[in-house]
């Protein structure tokens, strides 16, 4: 006796049980059920026989004397994605950065950086100056002062003061000579180089 289905069946038709087949193939296969197959090899990223010494020295201290290779492994994989998480975020953030919002008409500038790092160094540059002024008053004050019994600390400055008035007075003689020498050469006259005068019968 044979229901409908049996008889429509092809497999019933040819005494094949599929359900036995199945059994069958789950018992012979077991091992290969739920897993992935790679058809490359598994490396790691990382050298597995230093980050092993690291991962035992950081181990040491926390009282734990063995780590199987499968840490290693798994410490390698795991840097290995995360290094992966962090260059997919640099190149969004990169690719960000080069999108240029300056002609879109929904947005507005609200800082603007490079002007404020000129600010920033106009006021170094006021207060190195401003320094400066006040340590060159103090070495002139050191240098004018007459006291017969002068410390240590009064005669460097002195000494100081001479230096920088000597380097004054020969920045002062360079601009000098330099303006000297300019005066002497004239004002300069650019060359014309389409001018006929300037070729010669040989056309160089």
């Amino acid at each position: 006796y044979r229901d409908d289905d049996d008889i429509n069946d092809v497999a019933s038709m040819a005494g094949v049980n599929l359900n036995e087949e199945s059994a069958r193939i789950m018992a012979t296969n077991s091992d290969l059920v739920g897993t992935q197959i790679q058809s490359c090899k598994d490396e790691p990223f990382l050298a597995a026989i230093p980050l092993h010494k690291r991962i035992l020295e950081t181990a040491k201290k926390l009282g734990i004397t063995d780590v199987p290779a499968e840490v290693v492994t798994f410490i390698s994989h795991a840097t290995q994605n995360r290094l992966r998480t962090v260059i997919e975020k640099v190149t969004v953030i990169t690719q960000h950065r080069m999108e240029s919002y300056k002609d879109d008409e929904w947005y507005e500038q609200a800082t603007d950086v490079r002007s404020q790092l000129k600010f920033f160094e106009q006021l170094e540059r006021l207060e190195k100056q401003r320094k400066d002024e006040q340590e060159r008053e103090i070495l002139l004050k050191a240098a004018k002062s007459r006291s017969r019994q002068e410390d240590p600390e009064q005669a460097r400055l002195k000494q100081k003061a001479k230096e920088m008035q000597q380097q004054e007075l020969a920045q002062m003689r360079q601009r000098d000579a330099n303006l000297t020498a300019l005066a002497a050469i004239g004002p300069r006259k650019k060359r014309k180089l389409d001018s006929p005068g300037l070729l010669t019968i040989g056309g160089e």
